[in-house]
């Protein structure tokens, strides 16, 4: 049994793609979703531990940051951006905690034909999902990122510990989205119909990319209106598409070493 925790957990659309991977494959397992508020994610994991067919778990929003400190060991991209987003228990009821949404946005963004390198990165949030795309953007050589955040302290941090390990990559906090080519949301808004835009599109530059983090509604209001305005608009989806594989593997213990786990 594996599962996705989330709150609220109506959105997910994980389960349905990894259960369909778990038939193609034939493993005999399956991922159910499961709404856990932040007060209850400590007891609800701590649980988990003693359930002898419990696999693992998807984290997703909001608890990518808090489980993170849950986990036994974590694997160099989770501990470097702090954050899981994927946490296997081993046979000794130990958890291993690795982050892949950011391998998976990437991949999903070259999947559709957009590269990274060399571009102009604009990128709103500072949490788990966030923390993860930036890392895993600066990995592949843009010519700078800026960040944006409501929490300054947050931001501050990621700012630090991006610049630490990509000392090459220029980063800026703060500042207008204009004169960027590749433009990232990687907050929740959009998640509900009543969410404000995460970021002024009007100011988007013409032949830009919008992509955004947020799975459901497929199009969210931000990615219409970058439509609207014959822009690239590039769904969350192809976030999960673009690291299925990698959670099938962690999660199954097929790739045991996904990245030194320490």
């Amino acid at each position: 049994m594996f599962a996705i925790v989330a709150h609220p957990a109506g959105h997910v659309r994980t389960p349905q793609a990894m259960n369909a991977l778990f038939d193609r494959e034939g493993v005999d397992a399956v991922m159910v979703a499961c709404d856990v508020r932040p007060e209850h994610l400590a007891g609800f994991v701590a649980g988990l531990r003693g359930v002898g067919n419990f696999g693992g778990l998807v984290a997703t929003v909001p608890h990518k940051v808090e489980i993170a400190a849950l986990c036994d060991r974590l694997t160099d991209r989770a501990r470097a951006a702090g954050a899981v987003n994927a946490l296997r228990r081993e046979p000794d009821g130990t958890l291993t905690g690795d982050l892949l949404d950011g391998a998976g946005f990437v991949a999903g963004l070259e999947a559709a034909g957009h590269q990274v390198t060399g571009r102009r990165i604009y990128l709103t949030g500072a949490g788990g999902a966030a923390s993860a795309i930036a890392f895993a953007l600066a990995a592949k050589g843009p010519q700078r990122m800026t960040l944006v955040n409501r929490s300054p302290e947050k931001l501050a941090s990621l700012a630090q510990r991006l610049a630490a390990s990509y000392p090459a990559v220029e980063v800026t906090v703060g500042g207008t989205v204009a004169g960027h080519d590749l433009v990232i949301n990687g907050t929740s808004l959009g998640l509900r119909s009543d969410d404000p835009l995460p970021l002024a599109i009007e100011e988007v530059d013409a032949g830009a990319v919008v992509a955004e983090v947020v799975m459901q509604p497929e199009y969210t209001e931000l990615l219409l209106s970058a439509r609207a305005r014959g822009l690239h608009a590039h769904p969350g989806r192809a976030m999960l598409e673009g690291q299925l594989s990698e959670m099938f593997a962690f999660l199954t213990g097929a790739e045991k070493e996904n990245g030194d786990a320490a």
